[in-house]
């Protein structure tokens, strides 16, 4: 079932979720424990409210901009006192369109 933006609060799980991407900041590179990877931060923005997602991996690259997108299976943590929305190991992201023109 998909949830409106406004819906998600702090610890929940199996969240599928369609949006536009509003806002991205650029993708660093971090060390984990399994290596090096890229982390990228972006506002997912519906009719009902915005919220940042963080991509990570090949992800972080692909998202730009403009893009409609959804997650599915994602779950939304605390960072920073801020609530976030992260597609995590078993979610999935879909592409729907590319950057409006």
């Amino acid at each position: 079932m998909r949830m409106k933006i406004r819906e998600l609060v702090e610890g929940m799980r199996n969240v599928n979720v369609e949006g536009t991407v509003t806002g991205v900041e650029d993708p660093r590179e971090v060390k984990t424990k399994f290596g090096k990877t890229f982390v990228m931060n972006a506002t997912l923005e519906d009719d009902s409210g915005k919220i940042t997602i963080t991509f990570w991996g090949d992800d972080a690259l692909k998202i730009k901009e403009g893009m409609k997108i959804k997650i599915e299976n994602g779950y939304i943590r605390v960072w920073n006192g801020v609530s976030q929305l992260s597609v995590g190991k078993f979610g999935k992201l879909t592409i729907l369109s590319k950057q409006e023109e």
